[in-house]
């Protein structure tokens, strides 16, 4: 049952298997039959779905090519010499580490204008603000349709996203549907605090609210950090010396963050959110999910917006806290949150991947020792940096829902690797899951997890009781 091709018409239709040995014909049937699913009358209710469905479809159609799915998915890493250039958006930029990383590799597929994995807009914003504007001469010749489909969609999608945040109110839920596939670097400082709720959707207001929140944060520092440890409990100084210890310890691999001023920043931010939340107060883990929204609004402030520097700062508090207040069980004695997302995320691997979910608990590994810090951590320490606020796009997309869709995306994580794991005894487990082969993914590889998530999500949410506690 393991060589079972998904067929795209999931709803009702049924599912075939591969049982014809003649590899090149079976190849060719199945692009056709997708090319006549997707235009074929009969499946007309497939364009009635969500543009985030079928966009996932594309991706997933493009992709798979006849691999068998779901959990058998396997991605190629292409060894041909990458393209010079990254598709760019009117502003593109690199985050600090990207600087020494790969640039994103292109699938050179025929069909490649029609599967948009690789979003010149999800590139990361970050210290090092390069323009990076598309070079017709660098680019690959041997697709070139991929370019020209690439930059329509590039296009496209930036003017929706124009559209959207160019109203006197913002409709969020089609800001969320953008969001979902990435945000243009550019776009992403105002997108998440609209996304999160800190910046109102009326554009009147958005100034004089984000004036106030700013001068709010600096007064909370004044009265809780800006004194002398006399006026302490023992506690906080507890607390604040054990986020002392940690922030150099933040993304370590990224020199940005090693900086003497960004380390104060985030120790201020970090202390300030435990004193106002003495539910949970500081957890070892909330300093890494105070990064990306670090990167992001500095970047706006390196491009040359006005804005303070100190905007930056009090602009992550505030970001963080809203992105919190959607997980405080996560982060409370014992971190319930987490444990029981853990419990539905060893459900949701055993419908999916049975063989893999049986091989793990004959191992005796437990979900929780691997699971626990992608939840608590939100994959920061798993994926390169460079292609976390990408990552974070979509977490951000999600709103109120992300906790249980945090399920599917760790779910698509993990089984990535399913046939590794499969001759994996239990030491050899914890080794590799503690150190995942990661650092040299691409926003392909990211996109995959993301679109068997999405695939996964819509095909078992309508069947809660699959993930019953």
């Amino acid at each position: 049952k393991k060589e079972v091709l998904y067929n795209t018409n999931h709803h009702g239709h049924h599912h075939q298997t591969m049982k014809n040995n003649n590899s090149n014909n079976s190849h060719s049937k199945q692009q056709q039959d997708l090319k006549q699913q997707e235009t074929s009358p009969t499946n007309s209710h497939i364009t009635s779905l969500d543009s985030r469905f079928n966009q996932t479809l594309r991706n997933v159609q493009g992709l798979l090519k006849g691999r068998s799915f779901p959990g058998k998915v396997l991605i190629t890493r292409r060894s041909d010499p990458p393209d010079g250039a990254i598709l760019g958006s009117p502003v593109a930029s690199r985050s600090p580490s990207e600087i020494d990383s790969p640039p994103d590799k292109h699938m050179d597929d025929p069909n490649e204008d029609e599967v948009h994995i690789n979003k010149p807009n999800a590139s990361t914003s970050g210290n090092k603000l390069k323009p990076s504007m598309s070079n017709p001469e660098d680019r690959s010749k041997e697709a070139p349709r991929f370019v020209m489909g690439a930059r329509a969609t590039d296009t496209a999608r930036l003017m929706k996203f124009t559209k959207v945040l160019g109203g006197t109110t913002v409709i969020l839920d089609k800001l969320r549907e953008l969001a979902w596939s990435g945000v243009p670097p550019y776009l992403r400082p105002n997108v998440w605090r609209l996304l999160l709720g800190y910046a109102p959707p009326n554009s009147d207001r958005r100034e004089g609210v984000l004036r106030r929140k700013r001068i709010e944060y600096f007064d909370c520092v004044a009265q809780y950090y800006d004194i002398s440890d006399n006026e302490r409990t023992d506690e906080e100084i507890t607390m604040l010396r054990q986020i002392a210890v940690d922030c150099p310890r933040t993304v370590p691999d990224v020199t940005f963050f090693q900086q003497a001023a960004v380390q104060k920043s985030l120790e201020r931010i970090l202390y300030t959110w435990a004193i106002r939340h003495p539910a949970s107060g500081y957890v070892q883990g909330i300093n890494d999910l105070a990064t990306p929204f670090l990167v992001v609004f500095l970047s706006e402030h390196l491009e040359g917006n006005p804005a303070k520097i100190s905007d930056v700062e009090a602009d992550c508090y505030w970001c963080l806290s809203k992105l919190l207040d959607g997980m405080q069980d996560h982060y409370t004695f014992a971190q319930p949150g987490i444990q029981r997302l853990v419990f539905k995320l060893k459900e949701l691997v055993r419908r999916i991947d049975e063989p893999v979910a049986k091989h793990i608990d004959e191992q005796g590994l437990e979900f929780l020792q691997f699971a626990f810090r992608w939840f608590n951590c939100l994959l920061i320490r798993e994926i390169p940096f460079h292609l976390v606020t990408r990552l974070w796009d979509t977490y951000l997309a999600e709103g109120d829902a992300l906790p249980d869709f945090l399920v599917y995306i760790f779910a698509s994580f993990l089984l990535t690797w399913s046939d590794k794991l499969l001759k994996l005894d239990f030491q050899e487990m914890v080794m590799f899951l503690q150190h995942l082969p990661t650092n040299n993914w691409s926003h392909q590889e990211l996109e995959m997890v993301l679109s068997r998530a999405f695939m996964w999500h819509t095909m078992f949410d309508s069947c809660p009781n699959h993930l019953a506690t």
